[in-house]
């Protein structure tokens, strides 16, 4: 059998023959990212993003892990608007970031959600909601629910009388419309909503649209060599990507600008087959940083399996590690802002966050005729092992999503990883 290496070459010559030399004009069709791209060191919904998906990952059981940073973040600072004393404190703490931003994070991420969504159906396709649900509780604030509607999307509902299986059953039939025409999202989560207490959930199902459609070799399936050994169908394109090679801590870097480049696909994979527990523990947001600003435009042969990504998580214990722990307790929790009378009741009960992301090969828009030339000896990102993945909101900075493929759905062949 073919060593990885020798299959990697060919592939790539393979990308080449069978794409006619897959073509860029003198202007790429995978453009740079705009240098005024802000600095994600400044960016509240990066600063949480990874500090979160750190504190998910050290869980070997999370799988596939995946949220939006920025509507978790848009959420949380709905309420810490709201919020006094250390309920206050405790939340704004976990959105600080790491430089010291003149906006404040309020701002930020109101402006980044209203830039985000107005921009759906150009670089990407979405749906999403937002919503704080309330048990028995006392009546909200009129000024919350209008500010929180207005800059952070954030919706007002109720949950009934009965137990808490029929209050999971109402998230979940709210979750299933935000995402009613995706298969397979997983809708599990456990709750115990008390008198008093607010559900905070997020649903969002995402799929990024290239400059290019990519190239599926759907009678020739390869192999994820993740948690399981599967079957999939690679997608492959060559074109001019940005990379970075970290040769120290063994880690490829892709950015790849979607259609019209109002986001970008950024991917973080292992140089060798391995699960992701050394760079998940090596991930830091000075580190991404610097991976990020290390980028250059070079020819790159890529391949992707074709995916569809599910996840919904229960976060209290991730949240709670990270110093958000008043806001469960209902003596302690002081919400007065969200609502009369709160102080010693109004408690947050939980959050859940459903996630779905198709990784495709659906372009932006039908492909233009271009002048074409040849990629000469492109370097090759083939991902057929696990990978961490972000999408970025390039006009503002924003991380809309993050998390893993450890394992890609398919025909099984045996465990590994």
């Amino acid at each position: 059998m073919l060593s990885r290496l020798a299959f990697g070459l060919l592939l790539s010559l393979h990308v080449l023959l069978v794409l006619s030399g897959t073509t860029n004009s003198s202007k790429s069709p995978f453009p740079p990212a705009s240098p005024s791209v802000p600095s994600l060191l400044n960016d509240p919904s990066w600063a949480l993003g990874v500090r979160l998906y750190k504190a998910l990952r050290s869980d070997s059981s999370s799988v596939n892990a995946l949220f939006s940073p920025l509507l978790l973040a848009s959420s949380l600072g709905a309420l810490a608007e709201s919020s006094v004393g250390k309920t206050a404190d405790q939340i704004q703490d976990l959105l600080k970031t790491p430089s010291k931003a003149k906006r404040k994070v309020g701002d930020v991420l109101s402006v980044a959600l209203k830039s985000f969504v107005e921009a759906n159906g150009t670089s990407f396709q979405m749906h999403t909601s937002s919503s704080v649900f309330t048990k028995q509780a006392p009546a909200l604030s009129h000024t919350f629910t209008k500010q929180s509607q207005s800059r952070f999307r954030l919706q007002h509902q109720t949950l009934g009388k009965g137990d808490f299986k029929a209050d999971l059953k109402q998230l979940h039939d709210w979750a299933k419309a935000v995402l009613s025409e995706k298969k397979g999202a997983p809708l599990e989560a456990e709750i115990k909503a008390k008198a008093g207490a607010m559900i905070l959930a997020n649903a969002l199902h995402f799929k990024g649209l290239w400059e290019r459609k990519l190239s599926e070799e759907s009678t020739d399936h390869r192999t994820f060599l993740g948690k399981k050994y599967t079957k999939v169908i690679m997608m492959h394109r060559a074109g001019l990507y940005h990379l970075h090679e970290d040769i120290d801590n063994m880690v490829q870097v892709l950015e790849a600008p979607l259609w019209g480049g109002k986001a970008s696909l950024i991917l973080l994979m292992p140089f060798h087959v391995e699960n992701l527990a050394r760079l998940d523990k090596l991930l830091t947001l000075e580190l991404l940083s610097k991976w990020l600003e290390s980028t250059v435009v070079t020819s790159v042969a890529v391949s992707l399996p074709k995916a569809n990504i599910t996840s919904t998580l229960s976060l209290q214990k991730q949240l709670s590690a990270l110093g958000l722990t008043d806001v469960w307790d209902q003596k302690a929790a002081d919400f007065s802002g969200v609502a009369e009378k709160s102080k010693g009741k109004l408690h947050l009960g939980g959050v859940l966050h459903w996630t779905s992301l198709v990784l495709g090969p659906k372009a932006g828009k039908e492909e233009a005729d271009v002048e074409e030339e040849n990629i000469e000896q492109p370097k090759v990102f083939y991902a057929d092992h696990p990978f961490i993945i972000f999408v970025r909101h390039n006009s503002t900075g924003a991380l809309l999503l993050v998390g893993a493929l450890d394992h890609a759905e398919g025909e099984l062949l045996h465990d590994e990883l």
